[in-house]
C-alpha cells in the first residue's frame, strides 16, 4: 500500500461557550482547525486533525501547521502507511521539527491503516479495555461563581471530573477552587491548572492554599519542567504535568524527580499516535495515571482521543477530554459521542467515524 496523494483542509472551530480563558489573559472563541486526507491504493482514504490552540499558548499555530505541511505532503507521497518508522523518518528528513504538524499525518496513517486492516485504532494501540471511560470538562478562568455555575451544569449532566483554569493571584484562585468544590461535591476530581501561569512563590502560596481540598490535584502550575519539581518538593498536593511532557525523557523526570501523580498526553504535542503509544504504556508502566486529549481539535481530534484512551488500562486513566463537545462546528456528525460524563469508542475499522468533505475547505493537495 502507498499513498497516492495528501489532502489538506481547512474549517474553523467556535467554543460553545463563549469566550475560553486561562491565564495570562490568553483567550480564544474561534479557532482555526487543519485536516489532512491521505489517499492510497483503491481510494482508501486516512483522516487527521491538528488544532493549536490559538499562537501563544504552545510553540505551535495553525499557519505553521499549513505551511509545515506544504514541506511534509510531498515527502510523504510513496510512503507506505503502515510502515510508519518510514513515514516518519521522511517526514524528519524533510523537516526539522514541527512535531504537531507532523502529528497529523501520523493519526491519518493509522486511520488508513485500521481501515484497510478492518480494526478499529484502539486495537492497533493494544486493544481497547472498554468502550465508555471518564471524561473531563474545562472550566474557563472567570469569576469564582460563574465558575461554579459552569461546573454545577455539567456535573448535572454526568461529568466527575473538572479541569479548573487557573493561574491569576492565588488567593483569588483558592477562591475560585471553593466555589466549584461546593458545587460539585466532594466525589469529583478538581484539577487546578495555572497552564504554567504561576511563578514558584505564587504556585507555593496556591498549593498550601488547597491542600486542604483531598479532591484537588495542582496541575502545570508554571511554565518550565524545573520550577514544577521545585513547587512539587514544597506541597502534599498530587502534581500533574501537562505542558512540559513532550517526549521520554521529560516524562520520566516527571515521574521520578517530580513525583507525579499523573501526566497530560496531548496527542499532537507529542507527535502523533505512535509517540503518544509509548508514552503512554510508559506512563502506565511507571504507575502514573494518564489524561488523554489534545490542544483542541474537532470530531477527528476527539476521535483519535478516544481510541488512546479507550486502549489504555481502567486504573490508569484519569479522564479524557472531547473537545467536540466544546464546539459548535463538526465535520464527522459530531461523533463520537459524549454520554452522561463518559466519552464512547465509535464503531467500525479506523478511527471509526465519516468525514463530510462538504464541511471543509480544501487548501491544497499534492499531486
Amino acid at each position: 500500500m502507498r499513498v497516492r496523494a495528501v489532502e489538506v483542509y481547512g474549517y474553523e472551530l467556535t467554543y460553545a461557550h463563549g469566550r475560553y480563558v486561562m491565564s495570562g489573559g490568553r483567550a480564544v472563541e474561534r479557532l482555526p482547525s487543519t485536516v489532512v486526507r491521505l489517499v492510497a491504493d483503491e481510494g482508501v482514504d486516512g483522516w487527521g486533525e491538528v488544532c493549536p490552540l490559538g499562537s501563544t499558548y504552545l510553540p505551535a499555530f495553525a499557519g505553521g501547521a499549513r505551511a509545515a505541511l506544504r514541506e511534509l505532503a510531498p515527502a510523504v507521497v510513496g510512503a507506505d502507511p503502515g510502515n510508519l518508522a518510514d513515514v516518519h523518518a521522511r517526514m524528519d528528513a524533510a523537516l526539522a521539527g514541527h512535531p504537531y504538524a507532523k502529528s497529523v499525518v501520523d493519526v491519518a496513517c493509522w486511520d488508513l491503516l485500521g481501515k484497510s486492516a478492518g480494526l478499529p485504532v484502539a486495537a492497533l494501540l493494544g486493544g481497547a479495555y472498554r468502550e465508555r471511560f471518564p471524561l473531563y470538562v474545562a472550566v474557563p478562568l472567570g469569576p469564582a461563581e460563574a465558575m461554579a455555575d459552569f461546573a454545577a451544569r455539567h456535573r448535572a449532566q454526568g461529568v466527575g471530573v473538572f479541569q479548573l483554569k487557573l493561574g491569576t493571584d492565588p488567593f483569588a484562585d483558592s477562591d475560585r477552587v471553593a466555589a466549584v468544590a461546593e458545587a460539585v461535591g466532594s466525589s469529583c476530581w478538581i484539577l487546578a491548572d495555572a497552564n504554567g501561569g504561576y511563578t514558584v512563590q505564587q504556585a507555593v502560596v496556591a498549593a498550601r492554599l488547597l491542600e486542604r481540598y483531598p479532591q484537588v490535584l495542582l496541575e502545570q502550575p508554571c511554565a518550565s519542567l524545573e520550577e514544577c519539581l521545585t513547587v512539587r518538593a514544597r506541597t502534599t498536593l498530587p502534581m500533574v504535568y501537562d505542558e512540559v511532557v513532550t517526549d521520554v525523557r521529560s516524562l520520566v523526570r516527571a515521574a521520578q524527580e517530580g513525583q507525579a501523580a499523573a501526566v497530560n498526553l496531548k496527542i499532537s504535542r507529542v507527535g502523533g499516535l505512535a509517540a503518544g503509544r509509548v508514552l503512554r504504556d510508559l506512563a502506565v508502566a511507571l504507575g502514573l495515571q494518564v489524561v488523554v486529549e489534545d490542544t483542541w481539535g474537532g470530531d477527528l481530534a476527539t476521535a483519535a482521543t478516544a481510541h488512546v484512551a479507550a486502549s489504555t488500562p481502567p486504573r490508569s486513566l484519569l479522564a479524557a477530554s472531547f473537545m467536540n463537545d466544546w464546539n459548535l462546528e463538526h465535520v464527522a456528525g459530531g461523533l463520537p459521542r459524549s454520554e452522561a460524563g463518559q466519552g464512547t469508542l465509535p464503531p467500525g475499522p479506523g478511527l471509526g467515524v465519516e468525514v463530510q468533505r462538504s464541511a471543509l475547505e480544501l487548501l491544497f493537495s499534492i499531486p
